[in-house]
């Protein structure tokens, strides 16, 4: 088959290229892809500034369709249409993160798309427990953005416990942005979305995706949209989407008294803000770091009850073969979502 390898170490090395199909062992179920999502953990495997381990198979943000099941997993039914969680393909599963729910921090865990094979092929093997239905009703492509939308459901209900009647700012109208705002909207929360000169397409997606007010902050106040729209209170929640540090210092700014401030990008360099901030305006300030497995239980009854919908989030669909330009996209922000398919 067909997929994307980083077939060697270092900047580059990155391309499609012929290699076996994964043999589905005894506990586990082969999925045969239809859309997996470009992320920028995948522009950073392609420029090795993301701990990878060639030669793998790039992608992570999968959907697709149950063809065979191992003896040990036969609890999956064949045809079935599945979303992948690529994050415990291997873990010890006996330290303290493991058994807390919190496996992202397991010192011996690997993922799909830089740890083990990934999703930018035309199969891959995982074990029923990787596995979440995709409800009827709900498209390949949106249960492609399981993943993503995941670390979502864990910043904004999890770590930033939003209620109904609140207000937010978004800073960073990426697709990780966007699928917050959706979720905030969901929720019954009056969201700011904020972004440069650069974010215009974004924007307007913001707009057209339920957003209160957009700020092009290159041009316009956000401080002063914010005081606008809160009567001068300042919003009750941010969350960081765009790891930029004029963002992070937007986001503290906006926030009223005994805000909270969620850091969901990572900024990738020192940042200096003012400290004292934090301390006069009381504010609490959490990161969120992916999800754990009871996020994901709890993202698919928000899709079981239709509660919030995705699609008009992919901007793009295009074949493996077409990788670069569909990196391009996401590396110039000239695009929405964007998903890959295997040939």
């Amino acid at each position: 088959m067909k997929a994307l390898l980083k077939y060697a170490s270092g900047d580059g090395h990155v391309d499609v290229r012929d290699v076996d199909e994964p043999i589905c062992r005894d506990d586990q179920v082969k999925i045969e892809v239809a859309f997996c999502g470009v992320c920028g953990t995948d522009l950073h495997v392609l420029h090795d500034t993301f701990r990878n381990y060639p030669p793998v198979i790039l992608g992570h943000e999968l959907s697709g369709t149950v063809v065979e099941t191992g003896p040990q997993a036969r609890s999956v039914p064949i045809g079935q249409r599945v979303a992948v969680l690529g994050a415990t393909t291997v873990t010890c599963g006996e330290c303290e993160h493991c058994r807390s729910g919190y496996f992202i921090f397991c010192a011996r865990r690997r993922g799909m798309g830089h740890g083990v094979n990934g999703g930018f092929a035309r199969y891959v093997a995982a074990r029923p427990d990787q596995l979440y239905r995709i409800p009827d009703g709900m498209t390949l492509e949106e249960g492609a953005l399981s993943e993503p939308f995941a670390a979502i459901v864990q910043a904004v209900l999890e770590i930033g416990r939003v209620t109904a009647g609140e207000t937010a700012v978004v800073s960073g109208p990426g697709p990780m942005g966007l699928l917050c705002l959706k979720l905030l909207v969901a929720q019954g929360v009056t969201a700011i979305v904020a972004g440069t000169a650069a974010d215009r397409e974004r924007l307007e997606a913001a707009r057209r995706f339920g957003a209160a007010a957009v700020v092009n902050v290159e041009s316009d106040d956000l401080a002063g949209t914010v005081r606008e729209a809160t009567a001068g209170r300042g919003v009750d929640v941010a969350f960081e989407c765009a790891g930029h540090p004029a963002s992070v210092r937007g986001c503290l700014e906006s926030l009223r008294p005994m805000g909270r401030h969620i850091q969901v990008a990572i900024c990738g360099r020192d940042i200096n803000f003012e400290i004292d901030r934090i301390f006069y305006k009381q504010l609490t300030i959490a990161g969120s770091v992916c999800y754990t497995a009871n996020t994901w239980a709890r993202m698919f009854e928000l899709f079981a009850a239709r509660s919030v919908t995705l699609a008009d989030v992919v901007s793009h669909t295009l074949p493996i073969t077409d990788w670069r330009h569909a990196f391009d996209l996401v590396s110039n922000r000239q695009s929405l979502k964007v998903l890959l398919y295997p040939v």
